[in-house]
């Protein structure tokens, strides 16, 4: 490859840190970019940025690349956060990690970095880019643990022909070992989890800031009242913890779990064992959908799907499918399919793209 002007975005974490090293090893003009795309409430106790900041801006200095701060929190609102705000209140369970990357990393950001020159963006994504005949595949990280192409199906032919992946081909213990060999300081640092804008404090608690709470009755299926939720947007399908339900009903020692949410009645459902039929969906419909290549697959061919991240890949189908709308058949009933989060279909190890999961089907 010839030598390229690449902005890559630093999280001050260890896998955009090696990225940027390995970028500048191979002769480029590397150029650093922090982004700030939260400004609520980023104080020490719950949100690591400034520490983040402090860890991107030492590996920049030992690399010797300059840094640049952006603040997206404008964009990050308007084209994430309101969506997340608006999905919840709706009953449904929504990815931000989805959309930020393909409406903050791959736009806001690529808009940025092209302004400055750039002929290439990176990033320290787990996912893998082949150009075959002009066309732009995203294939699955070469770490199965690790693999982070469920969170970058909706991005485009424009979008990738300006991104590269450089850890992609990589083991994350072989990212931390080249981080330690290379003395950068963050080697060790621990893996940012969970949604970023909420850090380490109690989900409900910062929900409740932006969504009134709506108590309700908490009910099985054969509509006997078993408890009070403290509001249908802090649940999702399949949820165990924080129920809050006492004792057990008719003898049964299983734990409850929550099998659907009446956004009408302002009624949770719940039933018994984490095998329970109303669990379990042989099939479900997707809007708002996303094709890496730009044309859909093909129906009833033999696919794979994840419904949520880390899961197993699940044999399928496309039953149904048109500009809005897919259904996907699965070989075998997935459990937990929730509304809101994403469907990402896959053929062998590639990404082929998905979208929002409406509705499943017993």
């Amino acid at each position: 490859m010839s030598k390229l002007r690449i902005v890559i975005g630093m999280s001050g974490g260890v896998d955009s840190s090696v990225a940027a090293l390995l970028l500048k090893q191979q002769g480029h003009d590397v150029i650093g970019l922090f982004m700030k795309n939260w400004e609520g409430d980023d104080t020490d106790e719950y949100c690591s940025a400034r520490q983040d900041f402090l860890d991107a801006a030492s590996v920049a200095d030992i690399l010797d690349i300059p840094l640049e701060v952006v603040n997206f929190s404008a964009e990050y609102q308007e084209r994430v956060f309101n969506l997340f705000l608006a999905e919840y209140q709706a009953g449904r369970t929504p990815n931000p990690d989805v959309l930020c990357n393909s409406e903050i990393k791959f736009s806001a950001f690529l808009d940025h970095a092209l302004a400055l020159g750039a002929d290439k963006i990176a990033t320290g994504h787990y996912a893998q880019l082949h150009e075959i005949d002009g066309l732009f595949q995203l294939h699955k990280g070469e770490d199965g643990n690790k693999d982070q192409s469920y969170f970058l199906y909706r991005l485009n032919q424009q979008q990738l022909s300006h991104t590269i992946f450089p850890i992609g081909h990589l083991y994350k213990r072989e990212v931390r070992a080249i981080a330690h060999e290379h003395g950068l300081p963050n080697s060790s640092k621990k893996d940012s989890t969970g949604i970023c804008f909420i850090g380490e404090r109690p989900f409900r608690e910062f929900l409740n800031r932006y969504l009134p709470a709506n108590p309700g009755e908490i009910r099985t299926l054969d509509e006997r009242t078993v408890g009070e939720h403290q509001g249908l947007m802090y649940y999702t399908i399949g949820q165990r913890q924080g129920l809050g339900i006492g004792g057990t009903r008719d003898g049964s020692e299983q734990p409850w779990f929550v099998a659907k949410k009446d956004m009408q009645t302002n009624v949770l459902y719940v039933v018994q064992g984490h095998d329970h039929p109303t669990l379990l969906s042989s099939a479900l419909t997707a809007t708002d959908l996303s094709w890496i290549s730009g044309a859909p697959p093909k129906k009833n061919w033999v696919y794979a799907a994840k419904i949520r991240y880390r899961q197993t890949d699940a044999p399928c189908a496309i039953t149904q499918l048109d500009s809005n709308l897919c259904q996907v058949g699965f070989a075998a009933s997935q459990w937990g399919v929730t509304p809101g989060q994403s469907v990402v279909l896959y053929e062998s190890n590639v990404c082929l793209g998905g979208g929002i999961i409406t509705s499943h089907n017993k």
